[in-house]
Parts: structure tokens; C-alpha cells; sequence
């Protein structure tokens, strides 16, 4: 069972003054909880990554170019979905594109609708979205594979893309690459840098090549997790294969380990698959196991967790009584989850996306715009699910939450 602890690391939160992420890129190792909490409120401006100051812009190099664009991510899944959505909305806020208001698939993760919707709605303006441009693995190496080397093959020979949208880990890794000059840009992925999709936050180290990166994200949330209920034994689930470890943050993971001074109960299984109902099976077998040897569970970004079935995933910690932290963040709180970092909503996010794009469409290399996101951040819990693990958080804890969710809730509503 969780401890009720008496904390005094949230007075500490509320008075604490507001750090930078870009900051936090040169921070101490070490993050205190005042420290994991602080944040600014808006995204970063675009700097030239060499000189520090924005890079200037040239209309004139690309005036009256339509940009052509592909779209390849790993397999279906739902940040995918939203941060799409989230950047078409803000190009269309830009005026980039005529309508950016691309309806999400309710009873699916895949984002091979909205791709469809988006060639034959939002093209006709300095974009085009090629209907034959949708690349999905749908998790499966082997598709992985031969889309990877159709995508390139057609970048460097047919030259009828000019710009390429890279969802997730797979997808960065294998577009960032010397082995064409496309403008890429590489989303939703947990850690950039680490996966080694870009050089560093300063630098992605190609011209064609843009990341967004939260520079200190994962450390905040272990450092803030760890003050609250001071676990000893963190249960971390993951695929098990090199990409599966990269797009967690796993360094970091073991990083904040060694200096919070707790133990990674490690569950290796194969989560990033294209039988979803399996990938959420390995993780259910997971969490099961983990609530028995674990003090506490940090719920890894995955393919199995799916919202409509979180309720049943989180059974095995409501009978342990044992405390669980989203690493993807506060939607995953809504859904039962009982604590998250509290981030910029999906349309922030897409609006420092669509921002970086439009920088490019105005002649800027992708390389020369910044790739650090400063979202605001806070603390956000599921009363209900404390309630069911027997944890009555203290005054202090509530009187710092920025997002307080009173019910479990299905993903559909």
C-alpha cells in the first residue's frame, strides 16, 4: 500500500520561480521537486541553432512553391492522431492550408483517415498532402522496412516530395539520415536525442532535419513522482527491442534512478506490435506483475495503452494499492491514471509544429529552427483513482494541481 506522506515539497512548488526549458538543457543532473514543476508558459522562439538569433527569412526563395508532403509513422496510435490534428489546425490558423479541421477517428488509432481527409480537403494553398503518400508500418518490422526504403527511394529518385511529416521514433530514425535532402519533421517522439533521431537539442545535425524536444520532461516527472510517494521500487513496463527503449527515454529512466536513489523494476515484453489486442495483453501481464513488485508504476508511452480499455489495464494497482504515474501525460490522467505532468494542449504543440514548417516554407533550413517546445507545466491527479488505492492526498498536493480529474472516463466520451 502507498504511504500518506506528510510533504513539504509543494509550499516549495507554489512559491517556487518559473524556470526555462531551454535552461534545462544546462541544468545540474539532479532535479529537485520545485525544480520539476517549474516552467514557462509559451513556446520558444525560432533562433538560428549557430548564431542564436532568428535566422532570416527568405519569401523570395520559395514564393509561389507548392510543398509536397509524405506522411510515415511506426503503426497506429493516438498522440499521433491528435498532434496531426493539432498541426494541421495551426497551418490552417497560419493560412498555409484552406481548412485545417480534420475530423480524429472516434473507434480507431489510425491516422490513415485523417491523411485521406486532408489530400482531398486541405491541399491548395503552399501545401499539398499526397493521397499516395501515407506510409504506416502498422508495427510491423518487416513493413517497416520496405516503407523506409520505398519512402527514400522516392525522395532521392522520383523527387515528387517536398516535405516529409516523421510520427514517432521508428519513423524519425529512419528519415533522419544522410540518404536524401527532404525537409523532415520529426513529431511525437518521447526523446529525440537519446533515439538518436537528432544530434542535440542545440543542433539536429542535418539540414533537412527538425525534432521538437522537451529538454528535462521525463526527469521532472520521475523527480516530482519520487517526492510524493518516495518509492523505492519503480515498476517501468517497455518493448524490449533498442527502439523500444529509445522511445521511452530508458537513459533517462535509469539516470533519475541512480540519483533519486530508487530501483527500476524492469518488465520487457513487446508492446509496439500490430496486433493491438496483444500489445495491450503484454502490458496488462505487466502491470499485473508489477503491482506485486513494485512500490509504485511509471506507465511508459506504448501501444498498449489504449484508452478504452485503461479501466481494465489499471485493475491489478486498484487491488495493490500502489500509485501509478503517465508519462505520456494528463490524458492518460482523465482515463485513470493517478498522476501526470499537466502539458501544453495538442494544439500548442501543432502550433509550434506548424510554426516550424511555415519557417521552412519562408526559407529557413530546418536545421536553423529552434527544436526546444517551452509547454507550461503543472501537476495533474484522478481523485477517483486515489480514492481507490486509499491515498488521500494532502492539502498542499491539491492546492498545486492545475488539472483535477474527479471520475475515470472512458476514452469515447
Amino acid at each position: 500500500m502507498i504511504r500518506k506522506t506528510g510533504l513539504c515539497l509543494i509550499p516549495l512548488l507554489i512559491l517556487a520561480a518559473w524556470t526555462t526549458l531551454a535552461g534545462l538543457a544546462h541544468h545540474a543532473p539532479a532535479f529537485s521537486a520545485a525544480e520539476a514543476l517549474a516552467a514557462p508558459g509559451q513556446p520558444a522562439a525560432a533562433t538560428d541553432t549557430r548564431t542564436g538569433h532568428d535566422s532570416p527569412r527568405d519569401p523570395a526563395a520559395a514564393a509561389g512553391k507548392v510543398w509536397r508532403v509524405a506522411y510515415i509513422e511506426g503503426g497506429p496510435y493516438t498522440d499521433y492522431q491528435q498532434i496531426l490534428a493539432g498541426t494541421v489546425r495551426g497551418l490552417a490558423r497560419l493560412g498555409i492550408i484552406p481548412d485545417g479541421n480534420v475530423p480524429v477517428p472516434q473507434n480507431s488509432e489510425s491516422t490513415r483517415e485523417m491523411w485521406q481527409w486532408l489530400a482531398d480537403h486541405a491541399s491548395g494553398g503552399r501545401l499539398q498532402f499526397i493521397a499516395d503518400g501515407y506510409y504506416s508500418a502498422d508495427w510491423n518490422p518487416d513493413r517497416r522496412t520496405a516503407n523506409r526504403d520505398a519512402l527514400l527511394k522516392r525522395l532521392r529518385e522520383k523527387g515528387d516530395v517536398d516535405m516529409v511529416f516523421a510520427f514517432g521514433t521508428w519513423a524519425g530514425l529512419d528519415m533522419a539520415n544522410d540518404q536524401h535532402k527532404v525537409p523532415t519533421f520529426s513529431m511525437s517522439v518521447t526523446d529525440a536525442v537519446g533515439a538518436g533521431i537528432v544530434k542535440s537539442v542545440q543542433d539536429s545535425g542535418f539540414d533537412h532535419v527538425h525534432a521538437q524536444l522537451e529538454p528535462g520532461r521525463y526527469e521532472r516527472q520521475l523527480a516530482v513522482f519520487h517526492d510524493v510517494f518516495h518509492f523505492k521500487r519503480l515498476g517501468v513496463p517497455f518493448d524490449d527491442r533498442p527502439e523500444g527503449r529509445a522511445s521511452i527515454a530508458m537513459p533517462v529512466i535509469e539516470k533519475s534512478a541512480r540519483e533519486l536513489g530508487f530501483t527500476i523494476v524492469p518488465c520487457p515484453t513487446r508492446l509496439d506490435v500490430p496486433d493491438l489486442d496483444l500489445a495491450f495483453d503484454n502490458l496488462r501481464q505487466c502491470v499485473e506483475t508489477l503491482s506485486t513488485t513494485s512500490d509504485a508504476i511509471y506507465l511508459t508511452t506504448n501501444t498498449g495503452m489504449q484508452g478504452k480499455r485503461m479501466v481494465e489495464l489499471l485493475q491489478p494497482v486498484i487491488r495493490a494499492g500502489i500509485p501509478t504515474f503517465s508519462q505520456s501525460g494528463p490524458e492518460e490522467t482523465k482515463l485513470g491514471v493517478l498522476l501526470s505532468l499537466a502539458q501544453a494542449s495538442f494544439d500548442d504543440v501543432g502550433m509550434f509544429e506548424a510554426e516550424a514548417v511555415s519557417r521552412v516554407l519562408s526559407g529557413a533550413k530546418p536545421r536553423e529552427v529552434s527544436q526546444v517546445f517551452e509547454g507550461p507545466l503543472g501537476l495533474a491527479i484522478n481523485l477517483r483513482m486515489a480514492m481507490l488505492i486509499g491515498w488521500n492526498p494532502p492539502f498542499e498536493i491539491l492546492a498545486a494541481v492545475d488539472e483535477i480529474h474527479q471520475q475515470i472516463r472512458n476514452a469515447e466520451q
